[in-house]
C-alpha cells in the first residue's frame, strides 16, 4: 500500500476535522446534518480509495458473450468490446493466470497495471466472439472448461479449444460435470478435480494448472485436495485483489454479469474489487 504525502495526509485530516468535528450546525435541521456529515464521510473514503492505492491483480468472471442469449450470464457483443476497451484505456495489461503464478515464484515480471479476464464453463460463443474480440486488441484470458460439456450443443469442441490456446487463450478446469464440490464426499470431488485435468492432457491440451470452483463452492479442505491433484491455483468467486501473499486455492475474482446499467456499472464492479481489498472482506491472505 502507497503511503500518504504530506499534503495528501492533511488533505484528509481537514476533511475529517470538517466533518467530525465541526459541531457547530446550529439552526439547522437534523436532515441537514446527517447529509453534510454523510457527504464528509464519502468523501473521506472516496479521496482514500484515490490516494491509497491497494496494490494487487483483479480478476474477473465472464460466461457468455453473444447478443442471442439474454440471461444474466451473457454480456451483448458491444458491452463486452466497451470493456474490454475501457481496460485498456485505463490501462490495464491482461495476463494469464500462469503468468501471475510465474510472477509469484519470482521467475516473471508483471506489467504495471495487470488484470486477468477467465470465462467459466466453455460456451461455443468464447471461441466465435469473445476470441476475436481479445485477439484483435493483442489481450489474453483464461478458460476454465467443464470437460463433460465439450462438443455438446452450445458449448466448445476439442479442436476449438486446441486452437484457442495456440492463440494465447490459457486452458483450465472448471471439473468434469459442473457440481458444486461442497455437495460431493471427498472420493466424489477427487474424481471431478482429476479426471477433468486428465481428460484435458490426453486431449491435447497444455498442462493444466488452474481450477475454477463451480458456482463459486469451497470449503476448508478443498484447497488441499487440489494441490495433491497438482493444481497450482484456484479462482473463487469472491471478488477483491490478489496479491502474492493471497492463498493461491483461494483467489479473488469479480463477477461480471449481464450489464443493465452500461459501462459505469462496469467500473462500479472494478470499484467493488478494490473497495474489497481496501476493507479486507473476504480477503483470502496466507496464514
Amino acid at each position: 500500500m502507497k503511503e500518504l504525502t504530506k499534503d495528501k495526509r492533511s488533505f484528509i485530516e481537514k476533511a475529517t476535522n470538517m466533518t467530525f468535528l465541526d459541531m457547530s450546525l446550529k439552526g439547522t435541521s437534523l436532515k441537514y446534518r446527517i447529509c453534510y456529515y454523510g457527504a464528509g464521510i464519502l468523501a473521506i473514503l472516496f479521496f482514500c480509495l484515490v490516494l491509497i492505492t491497494p496494490a494487487g491483480v483483479p480478476i474477473l468472471e465472464y460466461h457468455k458473450v453473444n447478443d442471442e442469449t439474454d440471461d444474466v450470464y451473457t454480456v451483448p457483443v458491444k458491452k463486452f468490446t466497451a470493456q474490454m476497451d475501457y481496460l485498456l484505456e485505463a490501462g490495464y495489461t491482461p495476463i494469464s493466470l500462469l503468468d501471475f503464478l510465474r510472477a509469484r515464484k519470482g521467475k516473471q515480471e508483471l506489467p504495471d497495471r495487470p488484470i486477468i479476464i477467465t470465462f467459466d464453463d466453455g460456451y461455443e460463443d468464447n471461441y466465435t466472439t469473445m476470441l476475436p474480440v481479445l485477439e484483435s486488441r493483442g489481450m489474453k484470458a483464461t478458460l476454465f472448461m467443464v470437460t463433460n460439456d465439450i462438443g455438446q450443443p452450445g458449448y466448445l469442441t476439442w479442436d476449438q479449444l486446441r486452437d484457442m490456446q495456440e492463440r494465447g487463450i490459457e486452458i483450465g478446469s472448471h471439473t468434469a460435470n459442473h457440481q458444486p464440490l461442497t455437495t460431493l464426499d471427498d472420493a466424489q470431488a477427487n474424481d471431478e478435480m482429476k479426471l477433468s485435468k486428465l481428460i484435458l492432457e490426453w486431449n491435447g491440451i497444455h498442462t493444466i494448472f488452474g481450477f475454477s470452483y463451480p458456482n463459486g463452492a469451497y470449503d476448508d479442505h478443498l484447497p488441499s485436495m487440489l494441490q495433491q491433484n497438482e493444481y497450482l491455483a484456484a479462482v473463487t468467486g469472491d471478488a477483491g485483489f490478489n496479491t502474492f501473499e493471497t492463498n493461491p486455492y483461494l483467489m479473488q475474482r469479480t463477477n461480471i454479469p449481464r450489464p443493465r446499467f452500461g459501462l459505469m456499472e462496469f467500473r462500479l464492479r472494478l470499484f467493488k474489487a478494490e473497495l474489497f481489498a481496501h476493507l479486507g472482506i473476504e480477503q483470502h491472505r496466507n496464514s
